[in-house]
């Protein structure tokens, strides 16, 4: 029996995931995750095959998770489950060493094959993931940029309206240093304002309205 364990924040998601799992003769459910901490502890616990995780949990970005678990347990393997289908995020998840990547409107044979599919070692993408990383197009990110945590205070200070001074104020550095920030933010995400680096950063889940 492949031993699969789900982490989503969403009940009904998570509920229906668990029950169309629960009619396969070869994967057994051995624990359903509402968040990281649950899964963390969880997870030490209880020995799993396939871990099928979702992609943006309330407390973090799932792409940041997929590293620390990998090194910390190195048999477990990973499906990330994602309403987005942007290159960037793909190619960011599947570089920080997921096996598998499956639309949550994926069918359920796909979900099945997928499972089986990475359970043996082997790479699976859903077909809507496969059609996007078969265009090859090279405009844009290529991957999600990966922030500090100062650069994350400033996205998620501007996205709330703050000015330069207010963020100074609020985060207790100098204007100058937020400037410098905002700069590298740009930068990263290969905007020409830090609007349209706001709006990519909510996108892929990396600060929380």
């Amino acid at each position: 029996m492949i031993k699969v364990a789900i982490t989503d924040d969403h009940p009904l998601l998570l509920e229906g995931l668990k029950n169309i799992l629960g009619h396969s003769e070869t994967i057994d459910v051995v624990e359903c995750f509402k968040n990281v901490p649950e899964m963390n502890a969880g997870l030490a616990k209880q020995e799993v095959d396939i871990l099928l995780l979702d992609i943006n949990l309330a407390e973090t970005n799932s792409i940041e998770l997929i590293k620390p678990l990998k090194k910390k347990y190195s048999s477990l393997q990973i499906i990330i489950l994602s309403v987005h289908n942007e290159m960037p995020v793909i190619n960011s998840t599947l570089a920080e060493g997921a096996l598998g990547y499956i639309q949550k409107n994926a069918s359920v044979s796909e979900i099945l094959e997928g499972i089986t599919t990475v359970y043996a070692g082997n790479r699976f993408l859903c077909s809507q993931t496969k059609a996007v990383l078969d265009k090859k197009s090279t405009d844009g990110l290529s991957r999600v940029p990966k922030l500090t945590r100062r650069e994350k205070e400033i996205l998620g200070e501007a996205s709330k309206g703050l000015t330069t001074n207010q963020m100074a104020e609020k985060l207790f550095i100098s204007p100058h240093t937020v400037e410098s920030h905002r700069k590298n933010l740009i930068e990263k995400f290969q905007t020409s304002n830090l609007s349209s680096a706001i709006k990519l950063a909510l996108e892929y889940g990396l600060i929380i309205e």
